[in-house]
């Protein structure tokens, strides 16, 4: 309590505190504005009705974007836009030589970057904004939700309004980057992450309420299951089966905080110098490689990766019956063993994948033999680059195998006591992952400024 009352007495880390707090309220606030000429009464019964493969890939961009599709406000595509125009960049600058060559060029060559990314996600919003509107608007008949104002469906109105909804949309993205540049220079916290974070932290009411009650004419009754030992199984709630989902989010929280902030330590040691009588150098360290080096890279990928075969085969379901499509599609369910199978190989996969774009060996190499520094047993340069790549190749196992136990957590709970799926996943998968990394990183900032002014740290005794 007494770190928590520090904060405020640190008038430079409160208003940064306040100005995040404000900039995640303009998010909310545009959250709930909706888009023109968009009939949002039948919006909201076509989406309460949909289910399958589009239903799962609207909750899967809602989740990771701060977006929601499914309401058709201002800030529908969320900042997944920008996410994937800087993943893009990233794995461009991995085999592009001049991307490469501005990474190395410091400041000058992150703002070109920076620069180069805002346009490809202006150019991204674009097409996904088109590609959303028409199916919003056009009539079922051309294979759209008809959802379109009367009168806006068609003509000159319909193009009109077309054009001003896709760039509504596409400005809404552009301003939440810029929202969450904003929180980056003047408040705390990585902004982009917050925005994301929000998003899922304000899905946990609505999960909450189906997980408790049940909706009726006259407003929300908590489900009488809970009131008996055992309840009346099927997917009611009992208030043992209550206890159990307690038990594990706690256990599952506390397992991902672990993994998250778990380190490898290999020791350093610097050479010694002897300049006239002084001798510098000769110190001890150590070189931190997280666990979990990927973060929660892997797990998008592979959860993106698995929705779109399984969207395919609906689509194709729909316009003709064909048992072997069923088949395929049914086994490619998130409930289905062989789904969780592919999910798991996929994270490990992209495990792999991500973090050779990310760290290389070699390069560490060089800076540690630059600096003086070196492993004690291992030569300078190639041997070091070795070593590293060989402990590199044994943690990230265990860290995909943490991913992998974490992503699948919510289609077992899902499965085995069936659980409504927006409860089952706030018990693992990506979700929480972003949460608590997001919060680790918030508190440590937080803590980097008590500290810096001689207070006592949020996770300090």
């Amino acid at each position: 309590m007494n770190q928590l009352k520090s904060i405020f007495l640190i008038p430079e880390l409160s208003k940064k505190i306040y100005f995040t707090l404000i900039i995640l309220a303009v998010y909310r606030i545009g959250y709930f504005i909706p888009l023109p000429v968009v009939d949002h009464v039948e919006m909201a019964k076509t989406m309460s009705n949909q289910t399958g493969a589009f239903s799962q890939l609207l909750n899967f961009v809602s989740q990771f974007s701060g977006g929601n599709l499914s309401q058709a406000c201002i800030f529908a595509l969320g900042i997944m836009p920008y996410i994937s125009a800087s993943i893009i960049m990233q794995l461009l600058a991995a085999v592009v030589p001049s991307l490469e060559r501005l990474q190395k060029e410091g400041e000058a060559g992150r703002k070109t970057i920076n620069r180069r990314t805002r346009q490809l996600t202006v150019a991204i919003c674009l097409v996904q904004s088109v590609f959303w509107v028409r199916h919003l608007m056009a009539p079922a008949s051309s294979g759209g939700l008809g959802l379109a104002v009367a009168g806006y469906a068609s003509g000159s109105a319909y193009f009109f309004y077309f054009i001003s909804t896709v760039l509504v949309m596409t400005a809404g993205t552009m301003f939440l980057m810029w929202l969450g540049e904003q929180v980056d220079e003047y408040g705390i916290g990585n902004g982009i992450s917050l925005i994301i974070m929000a998003g899922i932290v304000c899905r946990i009411p609505d999960a909450t309420v189906a997980l408790l009650f049940d909706v009726t004419e006259t407003g929300y009754v908590l489900k009488s299951s809970l009131y008996t030992l055992g309840g009346t199984g099927g997917s009611d709630i009992s208030f043992e089966k209550l206890m159990v989902l307690g038990i594990l989010f706690i256990a599952v929280v506390m397992a991902v905080v672990a993994i998250t902030k778990a380190q490898r330590r290999i020791p350093l040691q610097s050479a010694r110098h002897v300049k006239g009588r002084r001798v510098y150098g000769g110190t001890r360290a150590n070189l931190p490689l997280k666990v979990n080096q990927a973060g929660v890279m892997p797990v998008i990928f592979a959860s993106s990766l698995l929705i779109l075969p399984n969207l395919f085969f609906s689509i194709l379901n729909s316009s003709g019956s064909s048992s072997f499509l069923r088949g395929l599609q049914s086994s490619l369910n998130e409930r289905s063993w062989t789904y969780n199978v592919l999910y798991i190989g996929l994270i490990y996969f992209f495990c792999y994948f991500w973090t050779a774009i990310q760290f290389n060996p070699k390069d560490l190499a060089n800076n540690l033999k630059e600096h003086g520094s070196f492993i004690p047993g291992y030569r300078p340069g190639k041997r070091t680059a070795d070593y590293l790549e060989k402990v590199l190749m044994r943690i990230t196992y265990v860290g995909a195998a943490f991913l992998a136990i974490i992503a699948i957590i919510p289609n077992i709970v899902n499965r085995a006591m069936d659980v409504d799926y927006r409860v089952a996943s706030f018990y693992g998968g990506t979700g929480l992952l972003i949460v608590i990394s997001v919060a680790l990183d918030l508190v440590q900032k937080i803590n980097s400024h008590l500290v810096m002014r001689n207070y006592t740290g949020l996770t300090d005794e």
